[in-house]
């Protein structure tokens, strides 16, 4: 059997290595378009304080240690299309600029996420950054210097970490954020609350329900960040505005929900029974509502590329869903959450109560 996986993520890798595992004879051809695979995104903000040294060891493996496994791993590779009545792709060779078609038996679509670009005035300066892939990370690094003062966009946990890395390297951090409180899509009011102080008591200037509307030159080679609300000086700007799933490929011929994430049925299977799609690129049966979710997280995607890599070769292992457990560190304490906030089953109408705890 020839099995194809487009996108070398967490998924991708994970998804190759139980194949080749459980069945090393099978054909197993990667496409990456980037000249690396499995970049730890979520590791840059431990880079840029130095408690990671090289950049390169933020990598989940490597094309050589696929290849050890026995696959075929394309870098510099971008997939053009996908033909799925044909089961063919066609490729571009970014090297050399060749571009050729080739099949496949099962396809697994690892294509990961890319930050949300938010139509911004300004969102193309050069000091504007964005926070994801590898020559990103590079990008944020190069442009360290002291007494800077940052502007972050966002703060889900990208943006929060950020505002953790600037501030424990005693640059001047103002975090806007458009909602009424921080990381609004993975804790309640009262712990958000508590990360908002964490955050303030280190000197981080926070701005909530404040929706930045552009970015501008401004004297002395500073950057103007505009909002409805005033105008702020600084030195450099980082958008961290969320995620998107990369599946414009398969766009109109599977099914997908409203953001474009791919569905997936209890076998990580899309509507097409010959391909299936793990990580980012997809949706995860999320079990507090037993409805599908858009959850980005590192750990949902390692298990639906394993399941992936497994369920090829018939319905071999079911999705047991996620809770979208997670957790973060924050300065000197640390966070955690899983399942729904008491909010977010308000909002579903659910039948809940909400009780408090706090103690040692």
């Amino acid at each position: 059997m020839k099995v194809m996986i487009i996108g070398s993520t967490h998924a991708g890798t994970a998804a190759a290595r139980e194949i080749l595992t459980r069945h090393p004879e099978t054909a197993v051809t990667i496409y990456e378009r980037n000249d690396n695979v499995s970049f730890v995104s979520s590791g840059i903000y431990l880079y840029l304080t130095g408690v990671i040294q090289h950049l390169e060891d933020m990598f989940y493996t490597s094309p050589a240690d696929l290849k050890q496994l026995g696959a075929q791993v394309k870098t510099r590779h971008n997939v053009l299309r996908i033909d799925t009545g044909h089961k063919t792709v066609q490729v571009a060779n970014m090297q050399t600029g060749e571009v050729f078609d080739d099949t496949y038996d099962k396809l697994i679509m690892a294509t990961g996420s890319s930050v949300i670009v938010p139509p911004i005035m300004g969102i193309n300066h050069e000091k504007v950054l964005l926070c994801k892939n590898y020559e990103q990370a590079e990008q944020l690094y190069q442009s360290l210097q002291a007494n800077q003062r940052v502007a972050i966009v966002g703060a889900g946990y990208m943006g929060t970490e950020l505002a953790e890395s600037y501030a424990s390297m005693d640059q001047q951090v103002m975090l806007f954020h458009s909602h009424s409180h921080i990381l609004n899509n993975y804790l309640g009011p009262q712990m958000a609350d508590a990360a908002t102080k964490l955050l303030q008591h280190h000197q981080v200037d926070i701005h909530l329900n404040e929706r930045v509307t552009g970015f501008a030159s401004g004297s002395n080679d500073q950057l103007i960040v505009e909002t409805a609300q005033g105008d702020y000086e600084v030195d450099l700007a980082v958008v961290c505005a969320g995620f998107m799933p990369n599946t414009e490929l398969l766009r109109g011929q599977v099914a997908m929900d409203r953001h474009g994430a791919i569905l997936i049925n209890d076998y990580v299977q899309t509507s097409d029974p010959d391909i299936y799609a793990a990580g980012d690129a997809c949706v995860v049966n999320y079990n507090p509502t037993g409805q599908p979710a858009y959850t980005p997280l590192a750990t949902n995607a390692l298990r639906q590329g394993a399941l992936a890599g497994i369920n090829v070769f018939g319905d071999l292992q079911p999705y047991m869903g996620t809770q979208a457990t997670s957790a973060m560190q924050l300065f000197d304490h640390t966070m955690a959450t899983t399942g729904l906030t008491y909010p977010a089953a308000q909002r579903r109408e659910l039948p809940v109560r909400h009780a408090v705890y706090q103690g040692n």
